[in-house]
């Protein structure tokens, strides 16, 4: 009995560090339509993708900033008490040690984790905040990222109010959206001005950690500051797209819901979801590494949900009414 109310307490105390972090790395941005709007429209892959089509954006939150390696590691911790259970541990940043305590590079982004890991990891912090996990199959809440076959046939609950990664169609409107309207999707987010004008005098490395100005991940929203190895700039401190989000091009390159596959027209007002199934998820905004070298917003790059590495990691959303 003891042991258990201890359990308790620890948790208690631990997902308190979380919500009080110094750099507070969950800090969600309400997006979508405004004015009592039922939703709001955009053409997905436009100046970018040889197919387009036509998407319905309903109210959702996304994350201001990619998952930084303290938050996954103090929630996977907790989690692994509630009985979820992962594949990988995920790394701190491009050239940290897997499953190692934070250390001086915490805010960088967790990489080496597979696209099963982040869901899983979604269901765990959506139930640490009380929130409905939204990831099941035949109405059972999956904890258990090894069970990769249930996973590929999982559903996604978005009427749910927990955390989840956003669809493709969530997130290229994050990363094109501006206050009057959308930024191409040949450029980097963030590469015009906050109400949409366009200035091709804004370098990319400006607005995102490339192969071209990085060696690896920096921390979490610094692209666009000055940058020494032996002064590092703080979190946050970078410069954001129109709607406040950082990273959105570059650093690391960001798990989304969707099966890879083409754009498909949908019903009007109902939500773009992408293919049934499929052999590899879609990632999204293109990274640091030489590997990922597109970093446009109507850029797209897909996976086999098993894979990892030093340059995947991932952002999170959540439906809001």
């Amino acid at each position: 009995m003891k042991k258990i109310i201890f359990s308790v307490i620890s948790i208690f105390f631990s997902i308190f560090s979380i919500i009080s972090q110094e750099f507070n790395s969950l800090s969600m941005v309400r997006l979508g339509p405004k004015d009592n709007a039922l939703y709001d429209v955009y053409v997905i892959g436009d100046k970018s993708q040889s197919y387009t089509a036509k998407r319905w954006i309903t109210p959702f939150e996304i994350n201001r900033y990619e998952t930084t390696y303290e938050l996954w590691y103090d929630t996977l911790k907790i989690a692994e008490e509630l009985g979820y259970k992962f594949i990988n541990p995920g790394q701190e940043g491009s050239r940290g040690k897997r499953g190692a305590e934070p250390s001086g590079n915490a805010e960088q982004p967790v990489t080496m984790i597979s696209w099963y890991d982040a869901v899983i990891w979604c269901n765990a912090f959506s139930e640490i905040h009380a929130l409905t996990p939204c990831y099941t199959l035949n109405g059972k809440i999956l904890k258990d990222a090894t069970d990769t076959v249930s996973l590929d046939l999982c559903k996604c609950d978005f009427e749910a109010d927990g955390y989840r990664l956003p669809t493709e169609s969530e997130w290229e409107y994050a990363s094109r959206k501006t206050l009057s309207g959308f930024q191409g999707g040949d450029t980097a987010s963030g590469q015009v001005d906050r109400f949409g004008k366009e200035d091709t005098a804004i370098p990319e490395e400006e607005v995102a950690w490339t192969a071209f100005n990085s060696r690896g991940t920096q921390k979490v929203g610094t692209a666009g500051t000055p940058f020494k190895e032996d002064a590092q700039p703080m979190a946050g401190s970078g410069k954001a797209n129109g709607m406040g989000l950082f990273d959105m091009s570059g650093n690391v390159c960001e798990f989304v819901w969707d099966w890879n596959g083409r754009y498909r027209d949908t019903e009007a007002g109902k939500r773009a979801t992408g293919a049934d199934s499929g052999k590899e998820r879609v990632s999204r905004g293109g990274s640091f590494s030489e590997y990922t070298p597109f970093i446009y917003t109507g850029d797209r790059y897909s996976y086999d949900p098993n894979e990892c590495y030093n340059y995947l990691g991932f952002r999170f959303a959540r439906t809001v009414k």
